[in-house]
């Protein structure tokens, strides 16, 4: 024991400082990434039936909604609302119709990535990129040629973060592994390519986890042990993350981790309100005597199930009976499960999506100015999103024509690019002309400010600045010419 834990116990003893009783908390994650991608994705899904049988195999707080079993007798439906997929739809749309296309520097390397972009399905590439991060949290494009399926352009698949691995070396990304499992003879076989800076390499693992020689199955006999190397500065694979885990270090959290409580929540108003609408129906009690009869037997006429139910009681046979018609409803208090609704969407919606970007009329007055604010949410996680997908396609592009340049034997040449994205809930164009207007004439804004203001994203460099040039040329302002002064005094 050294001096200093010798003098912290000395003083202990005099000041009499009890130490804490409890040093050590121990968790048991009940799911593992893979398990919880897996629960992510069955709710993007919105199907109540799998829903259900999601949480009878996993384990979860049994006082939750689509945890918990009805009594016998007292079953209720439960209603899954359909929140999470149209969160992430709508993001994904958003995302896509901002997307005004990626620009090269050079005409040759802009056709390549054009062509390629449309061949393998165009606007899919950044819907499967945007709803798996949403959804998963992470995912990876791989870049890869087939002889048999396109000849002269390369493949683009984005492949979901359930079926890659990444390595890291030095707190970064150096490999990215694709897991594929096939099944031949009734066993299963998992293939690990291996995509790293300068080389592809395939492994093929049977299913005790031991490794087989790739002709081992004919989906993979076809590879080249050897794999494939080429340029060091490459990579034919791009990794996406959105959000840092902070249970999986090194994975992406989805949207939907931290607020499955919220969602169940949900249900479980949305569920209960329509349970007490079916059980706050109106019920119709008719005397047996005033039944209406069958004109042929004389018998009760069944009622219609859809438009005539009724409840048979008995006739009052005493002497000052009155046989009527008597109709019960009970009272539903709709403003409380109103409530009890709006509060558990405004938990759901918070922190990811404003409630008038899907569409839920918060106030029928609003000004386009307040619907404006209300978009701030939806702005911010936009933003997070373009930033994703603004490093993704410029990595995926630098790796498409790369990967072309290599399979077709041509000069490597790493391209620059720029991805644009237009502008998302902007006021009109009219009121952005009139308030540039009014700063330009005020003298504090500049010409090329008053262009940049203007156009923002949806015009690329270049235009802007032959714009500024053409104003420039119309307003007499360009062409002059320096006058011959010298510097030293007294000379002209």
């Amino acid at each position: 024991m050294d001096i200093a834990e010798k003098i912290r116990n000395a003083l202990r003893t005099f000041l009499k400082i009890e130490p804490p009783a409890q040093t050590r908390i121990t968790l048991q994650p009940p799911l593992n990434y893979y398990a919880n991608a897996a629960k992510n994705r069955i709710w993007y899904r919105g199907d109540s039936a799998e829903i259900t049988q999601l949480y009878a195999q996993i384990d979860a707080p049994p006082t939750m909604f689509w945890k918990a079993s009805s009594t016998r007798g007292m079953e209720i439906r439960k209603i899954h609302t359909g929140l999470p997929k149209l969160i992430v739809n709508t993001f994904t749309d958003i995302i896509v119709n901002d997307y005004s296309g990626a620009e090269l520097t050079e005409g040759a390397l802009q056709e390549i990535w054009d062509k390629t972009y449309d061949s393998n399905g165009g606007d899919k590439l950044i819907k499967r990129l945007v709803r798996n991060m949403l959804v998963v949290g992470d995912g990876a494009y791989k870049v890869y040629f087939d002889a048999q399926t396109d000849k002269e352009y390369p493949i683009v698949r984005f492949v979901q973060g359930e079926y890659v691995d990444f390595e890291r070396r030095g707190g970064r990304i150096h490999e990215v592994v694709f897991n594929t499992v096939y099944a031949h003879n009734r066993r299963k076989f998992t293939l690990r390519e291996v995509y790293g800076y300068g080389y592809i390499q395939y492994h093929l693992y049977a299913e005790n986890g031991s490794e087989v020689p790739l002709q081992s199955i004919p989906q993979t006999e076809w590879i080249d042990t050897a794999g494939v190397t080429f340029d060091k500065n490459i990579m034919l694979a791009v990794p996406c993350i959105y959000n840092d885990s902070e249970r999986f270090e090194g994975r992406g959290e989805g949207v939907f981790d931290g607020k499955i409580d919220s969602f169940d929540a949900l249900d479980e108003s949305w569920s209960q309100w329509l349970d007490a609408l079916r059980a706050g129906r109106a019920k119709q009690y008719i005397p047996e005597c005033l039944i209406p009869k069958n004109p042929q037997t004389g018998t009760n006429m069944q009622p219609n199930p859809f438009d005539n139910r009724y409840i048979a009681v008995g006739s009052d046979m005493s002497e000052q009976a009155q046989n009527r018609i008597v109709t019960e409803q009970p009272g539903i208090p709709y403003d409380s499960y109103l409530n009890t609704y709006i509060t558990a969407l405004d938990l759901c919606l918070q922190g990811i999506i404003s409630p008038s970007t899907l569409g839920i009329d918060v106030k029928k007055m609003d000004n386009a100015e307040a619907q404006r604010e209300k978009e701030k949410t939806t702005l911010y996680t936009r933003g997070s999103l373009v930033q994703i997908v603004d490093a993704a396609f410029s990595a995926l592009v630098r790796a498409v024509v790369c990967g072309y340049q290599m399979w077709h034997n041509q000069p490597l040449k790493i391209p620059e690019c720029s991805v644009n994205f237009g502008e998302y809930a902007n006021p009109s164009f009219e009121a952005v002309v009139e308030t540039v207007t009014k700063a330009k004439q005020g003298g504090i804004m500049s010409l090329e400010a008053c262009i940049e203001e203007m156009y923002g994203d949806s015009k690329n460099t270049e235009w802007k600045e032959a714009e500024v040039a053409r104003l420039k040329a119309e307003q007499g302002i360009d062409g002059f010419s320096e006058p011959d002064i010298s510097l030293e005094a007294g000379v002209v």
